[in-house]
């Protein structure tokens, strides 16, 4: 695996913790049915998991990450919300220890954009996935970022996340990859899309542009751009600072695009 970018910063939890099946799966739940059997591969704090496992219960779903630690977000989630069919694994997605054709769907959101072979992978994703099964990915794709006013730090900013994220191991621009890396697993039935976040009201922009200021100082995004010489911490709070800009701004408005592949096993 390579070094995850992001950390688990209370900053960084604020955003995942706001993802949803519904705002960030969409592509995939028409595809979804009560019974089948799901693996969710960097289930993060679990709570597009818990959705998932709503959805298709009785069967069960697999929550898995790297570490026991980020395992344990996902655990206080799916207890939190009283849910009984979810399993948990610590695993590495390039080597999962799984037996062959074990799951109807293996789900993983912004996960290929960390690791250090995105196309290892999702063979091994493939592996585990039962014959006629789905593999569902979904990632960002920085450099498609757009956003007005034309704030120069989020420039800065952008630059310096692709640089740090490329630095660890992994490749932000993941999402008009996914299409290319399923073919290079060897999928022949793949069905490509996008969707975007948006973020343009009052309350919006104070909740993105906030977290981002806070990553940008807090999270081990902000430290790994120090210590590698990436920026300093001038530059830091100079880009927290337009990201406040940005939101302070009326006629703010932000778009994210995300690429999106469900490839059949």
């Amino acid at each position: 695996m390579a070094t995850y970018t992001h950390g688990h910063h209370e900053s960084v939890l604020r955003s995942h913790r706001w993802r949803t099946a519904e705002n960030s799966a969409a592509y995939l739940l028409p595809r979804l049915t009560s019974g089948v059997s799901v693996l969710d591969v960097g289930c993060g704090p679990g709570t597009i998991t818990a959705d998932l496992a709503t959805l298709v219960t009785p069967a069960r779903v697999t929550a898995l990450e790297v570490t026991a630690e980020a395992l344990d977000l996902a655990r206080a989630e799916i207890a939190r919300r009283g849910l009984a069919n979810v399993d948990f694994a610590v695993g590495d997605v390039h080597a999962l220890d799984f037996p062959d054709d074990t799951f109807d769907v293996v789900h993983a959101h912004q996960v290929l954009q960390h690791v250090t072979d995105p196309v290892a992978a999702l063979r091994e994703m493939r592996r585990v996935t039962k014959p006629g099964g789905l593999v569902a990915v979904r990632d960002s794709d920085y450099a498609a970022f757009t956003w007005f006013p034309a704030v120069p730090e989020l420039s800065e900013w952008l630059q310096l996340y692709e640089r740090v994220a490329r630095g660890n191991g992994g490749e932000p621009d993941a999402g008009r990859r996914l299409l290319a890396w399923g073919r290079e697993a060897g999928f022949s039935e793949l069905t490509a899309t996008s969707s975007t976040w948006c973020f343009a009201t009052p309350e919006d922009r104070a909740w993105w542009g906030g977290m981002w200021a806070d990553r940008v100082l807090k999270s081990e995004f902000a430290a790994t751009a120090v210590r590698t010489g990436a920026a300093t911490e001038q530059d830091l709070r100079r880009i927290a600072d337009g990201w406040r800009r940005w939101a302070a701004d009326e006629n703010g408005w932000l778009s994210l695009l995300h690429g999106e592949l469900v490839a059949t096993a």
